[in-house]
């Protein structure tokens, strides 16, 4: 994409010619089907949606494409400098990220960003097609057209979630690209596209079904929809919506995944081993005929390795935490013992060689099937899980009441209590948690979900909503306190700024593109 005509390439790709792989999003894949062009048929219709769950935003999550970077979506972690990439001197953009030099390098950055660019708006694309031509296609079933126009509705929204908190003010795109009429459009306001990304994720809501992700075969759902709507409420600060939606999940089927043990049946270690899980309410899928996990199994250990598995050549730590960040966590709870979240030695069953090392791996990552037999990873990667419902329940109710509620205090105490080594109970934690201030809530809030979702690309995102930075002790395990973000320092020392806080546009989409501009203090121009 990087060196065609955008407007071919979003008229070929983004309306056109689309690979559906509909059976795939069932438990037990068995096909490919190649479709036709256009929005013509019913089965063409079903083809270009299905195609969204592939594409775009969702694939900045999922891909593990490099054995040297991880997907997309952990880059802007390494802003923090929490986290690191052990490959950096070659993988320039994590470096950069981590030491906040982006602006003086810009073209490297706008090389790896260039995809999310082009591909959400790709998606955009083909979901416009979708919402416009879709109901003027005869179906069959009218459910069926209704799901398929919400489903489209959903994807074009979560694109522009990711973009508009990457970006800033991007284009917007709400019909299809059809000729060269519609093609370059200058940027919008971010609260424009948000009221865009509102609208669509509330129609979605109406319009898909109320089952849980795993029931409805992995395709979007009403709890999907919403989840996201309660996200992007919480990322604009609209707290009482918020609580709304994030409730409407938490009082779904979906529920909070129990623990067997401490051990290797904790909640944890089933999230990590086990697909399908009622916690899932929305996952990128694999499997390990049509599309495998690529190198997420090996993003869980260092180059070291590689002497220990022989089932893919290359080991690397591309999204690994540092000493500093895993003192976010008291020394009682589960999620920093060994083999729940992270680990430091493993030994191969199969041969009795021994894998140690003194920087935390990812234990979360380690499928062992594929680095012990097939070589090929099939766990699927949660985007969102009722963890993460509970979380923005807890804050987003205390905030909207500015009180310390039964309610929030209750969300909260939840993922506590399962993260308790101590056996201390739901209703104790709620009780200690309702002596807080609204504040000092609303911070133990976001210091629990820096331990509850630090895997899962989380971290960039409440930094930027919050405009606070988490200074995590280096000295008191679970100890954390919050300072303003921009003239603050990250972990790596580096100071931010408020240009920091965005992306630069691709610089080939400004040569592209005459109307738009560049992002504060990065270069316009190669």
């Amino acid at each position: 994409m990087k060196t065609r005509n955008f407007a071919i390439a979003i008229l070929l790709t983004g309306v056109l010619g689309l690979s559906s792989c509909e059976k795939f999003l069932e438990e037990q894949p068995k096909s490919n089907e190649t479709l036709n062009f256009f929005y013509k048929t019913e089965a063409q219709a079903i083809g270009n949606v299905n195609a969204l769950y592939r594409r775009g935003a969702t694939v900045r999550y999922g891909n593990a494409g490099s054995a040297y970077l991880g997907p997309t979506a952990s880059i802007p972690t390494f802003l923090t400098g929490y986290f690191t990439n052990s490959y950096e001197n070659q993988e320039l953009i994590c470096q950069y990220s981590r030491l906040l030099n982006r602006q003086e390098n810009t073209r490297i950055v706008s090389n790896t960003m260039n995809t999310i660019w082009n591909d959400s708006y790709n998606s955009i694309n083909i979901a416009n097609g979708a919402v416009k031509h879709i109901p003027e296609i005869p179906f069959t079933d009218a459910n069926q057209q209704k799901t398929l126009i919400a489903t489209a509705k959903f994807f074009r929204a979560f694109n522009y979630f990711y973009l508009v908190k990457t970006f800033g003010d991007v284009p917007l795109h709400l019909e299809p690209t059809e000729n060269l009429d519609n093609l370059y459009l200058e940027r919008s306001p971010v609260a424009t596209v948000y009221q865009a990304i509102e609208q669509d994720l509330k129609d979605a809501v109406d319009g898909l079904p109320a089952v849980t992700f795993t029931e409805n075969k992995n395709r979007i759902t009403k709890y999907v929809a919403a989840m996201t709507l309660a996200n992007v409420y919480l990322q604009q600060g609209k707290f009482a919506e918020a609580a709304t939606y994030s409730k409407m999940v938490v009082n779904s089927p979906h529920n909070l995944t129990a623990n067997e043990d401490l051990k290797m049946k904790s909640a944890y270690n089933k999230l990590r081993s086990t697909d399908n899980l009622a916690e899932s309410i929305y996952a990128y899928e694999f499997d390990g005929t049509i599309s495998s996990s690529g190198w997420w199994p090996t993003y869980g250990f260092n180059s070291s390795a590689t002497a220990v598995f022989d089932k893919y050549a290359i080991f690397e730590r591309v999204y690994g935490p540092t000493k500093r960040f895993l003192n976010v966590y008291k020394a009682d709870d589960l999620r920093i013992q060994p083999n729940q979240f992270f680990h430091w030695e493993y030994k191969n069953p199969n041969t009795g060689k021994i894998w140690k090392s003194e920087d935390a791996g990812v234990w979360y990552y380690v499928d062992e099937a594929a680095v012990l037999t097939s070589g090929r990873g099939t766990k699927d990667f949660n985007i969102y899980r009722y963890a993460e419902a509970l979380l923005i329940a807890a804050e987003s109710t205390a905030k909207a009441a500015n009180a310390v509620t039964a309610e929030a205090a209750g969300y909260l105490a939840r993922i506590k209590a399962r993260a308790s080594t101590t056996n201390k109970t739901v209703a104790q934690f709620t009780t200690e948690l309702q002596a807080l201030s609204p504040t000092a809530f609303v911070e133990e809030v976001w210091t629990e979900r820096l331990r509850e979702l630090p895997l899962e690309f989380k971290m960039w995102d409440d930094c930027l909503r919050t405009g606070k930075f988490p200074v995590i002790s280096e000295t008191e395990k679970g100890r954390v306190t919050y300072i303003n973000l921009v003239g603050g320092k990250n972990a790596s020392g580096a100071t931010f700024k408020d240009s920091d806080l965005l992306w630069p546009i691709s610089l080939d989409e400004l040569q592209r593109n005459p109307k738009l501009t560049q992002n504060k203090d990065y270069q316009s121009k190669n």
